[in-house]
């Protein structure tokens, strides 16, 4: 079992920058691939980015593709989603999750974290 604690959200304004990282513990992340999803109030959770188990693979939403980065420190049990360029659209809950293969959806995830706020004011 993993356990994940997401950092690095608060208030932005659009154009800026912020990065997320995503802390493991208990079982090494190296075992899961990981990924983030986000969820504004009202919506349902969508997914942002997802990195394979060795990092070689990753996948994007459209929406924030050439923006967000996804990547991973596998000796440090962080990954990290650094995101440029922000948008107000951009605004939600963003979360990472855990799970054993890197697909973008949710089902296919076993461990999740609590979330971040992430807030970009136009």
């Amino acid at each position: 079992q993993v356990q994940l604690v997401e950092s690095g959200g608060g208030l932005v304004q659009a154009g800026g920058s912020l990065r997320l990282s995503c802390a493991a513990s208990g079982r090494s992340a190296s075992r899961y691939a990981m990924s983030w999803f986000r969820q504004a109030p009202g919506k349902e959770r969508e997914f942002v980015a997802t990195m394979s188990r060795s990092g070689g693979v990753t996948n994007y939403a459209d929406s924030v593709k050439g923006r967000f980065t996804i990547s991973r420190d596998n000796a440090k049990n962080t990954v990290y989603l650094q995101m440029n360029n922000l948008e107000p659209e951009d605004t939600a809950v963003y979360h990472c999750a855990a799970g054993s293969t890197s697909v973008p959806r949710v089902a296919a995830y076993d461990y999740w974290g609590q979330g971040t706020q992430v807030t970009v004011s136009s």
